[in-house]
């Protein structure tokens, strides 16, 4: 008899913003699971099912892209499945190409904090204009704690031995009906080239065929062959960037940027949660469709070779989480401490308070979520 799960089995919940995405997540679990019954109010649908004796929920955006689409899942998803401890963003971007970050396409981008005041998600058009400028505000929830060490962990581990994509990728089209789709373009055929920021694409083709290949940056050999895994941040909105003058306009004042996307500002508005971002472009006009699908294949093996690192048997409460997930009976002094809760979080993320007897904005805003939070579910008090 067919073991039967429940919503509160589910501790790994996966966000997916397109459905062949999903499908290449699909591919890295062990089995799937039979669907649960569907809850009243969740318009959200699931699929279930179990890695590394993980069980683990995936939620795909209904054909709709952008923050609020993927915020409105991740609420529907957080209010049926109570037992969430990790979230992921699981998707394709643009990459920033620089000097210092020499990312190409089908590699993938981690998110993580910097050294500043950025969470490891940066929204990119949220803020305000001033005199000859725009100024970014908010802060999104960083990775949980234990995420961002597996990160380090893994990040030390592919030093001594090769990261995990074309293992995973190998056996996933073995078992795939449709195997090529998700296999990585051929070099001959469809060649990794990255142009000048100042040379646009052709108007009106289709591809790069006719561009100026004399416009072509020339990058090295790397040290390693394949695809290559890079930490750090990931700028979310809803503008697609298609543009190298704006995208490294945009990168300039953000700081150190890895990538741009569209969904994960919506996550990670509402829960801590890690984003993993497949590269399928330079976020240039020069943008085609040809590597979505191996950068969505090697999305989905970081994100399964991250849950490998995780123990089931264990369930750790990353503290973050756990405070602003205990929504019933929450008081005001409940309130103090998930305050005293945010501000170790932080502490840890090496973000100080400006002076005794300050609230850094950061603070406010994260406990202001959780208030809010706490109103929505309780439908009364509220301390703003």
């Amino acid at each position: 008899m067919a073991q039967k799960y429940t919503y509160e089995d589910y501790t790994i919940a996966v966000i997916i913003p397109v459905e062949y995405q999903m499908t290449a997540f699909r591919h890295m679990l062990d089995q799937e699971h039979p669907a649960l019954p569907t809850k009243k109010g969740d318009t959200n649908m699931y699929i279930h099912g179990e890695y590394n004796g993980h069980n683990i929920v995936i939620a795909c955006l209904p054909g709709k892209y952008g923050k609020a689409s993927a915020s409105a899942v991740s609420t529907n998803l957080n209010r049926s499945f109570p037992s969430i401890i990790w979230r992921f963003l699981i998707t394709t971007g643009g990459a920033v190409p620089s000097l210092e970050n020499d990312i190409r396409l089908g590699d993938v981008v981690v998110s993580m904090p910097d050294q500043g005041t950025h969470g490891g998600v940066v929204e990119y058009d949220l803020g305000r204009d001033i005199e000859d400028d725009f100024e970014l505000k908010g802060f999104l929830f960083p990775p949980p704690t234990l995420l961002r060490n597996v990160a380090q962990v893994m990040k030390s581990d592919h030093f001594i031995r090769d990261n995990k994509i074309e293992e995973f990728i190998s056996l996933m089209t073995k078992n795939a009906e449709q195997p090529s789709i998700f296999e990585r373009p051929s070099e001959t055929l469809h060649p990794d080239i990255l142009y000048a920021a100042d040379y646009p694409h052709i108007s009106g083709e289709k591809t790069c065929a006719n561009c100026d290949k004399s416009r072509a940056v020339i990058r090295g050999d790397r040290y390693v062959e394949g695809s290559m895994i890079h930490y750090g941040l990931v700028a979310s909105g809803d503008r697609a960037i298609r543009s190298a003058t704006k995208r490294d306009a945009l990168a300039e004042k953000i700081g150190n940027v890895l990538c741009f996307e569209r969904e994960a500002a919506g996550v990670a508005t509402e829960s801590p949660c890690i984003v993993i971002c497949g590269i399928s472009n330079y976020s240039d006009s020069h943008e085609n469709d040809v590597w979505n699908y191996y950068a969505a294949a090697a999305a989905a093996a970081v994100g399964k070779e991250m849950i490998s690192y995780l123990t089931p048997k264990s369930r750790p409460s990353d503290t973050t989480s756990s405070a602003l997930s205990s929504h019933r009976g929450m008081s005001s002094n409940s309130t103090i401490g998930t305050f005293t809760i945010l501000r170790n979080e932080f502490g840890s993320l090496g973000i100080q308070q400006a002076a005794p007897g300050t609230i850094p904005l950061e603070w406010v805003q994260l406990l202001a979520l959780a208030v809010d939070r706490d109103r929505d579910h309780d439908g009364g008090w509220s301390i703003l």
